[in-house]
């Protein structure tokens, strides 16, 4: 599985994504992951409720395999889930 998390400078909750991503790839338990940063990039929140097909109101937004799954929260969520934080406590 791969991750994208398009996130923003100074945002804790994009940095809590990428480190939990960076986790995730140092273990092993998903194939790896991008992060945007959108101001750098010249995204906008419109940008990102175009692909996504429903309002944006924060970041990160965070895609599995390309599909929208939320921001952190439902990244933690989906992780959990899918017990890939065992590959993670395995290390």
């Amino acid at each position: 599985m791969f991750v994208v998390i398009f996130g923003r400078p100074g945002c804790p909750f994009c940095v809590f994504a990428r480190d939990l991503a960076q986790r995730l790839e140092d273990a092993g338990a998903i194939e790896g992951f991008r992060y945007v940063d959108i101001q750098a990039e010249g995204i906008t929140k419109a940008d990102l409720e175009k692909t996504i097909g429903r309002p944006v109101r924060t970041v990160p937004q965070i895609f599995v395999d390309q599909t929208p799954i939320g921001g952190f929260s439902e990244f933690d969520q989906y992780v959990r889930e899918h017990d890939l934080l065992a590959a993670v406590e395995a290390r």
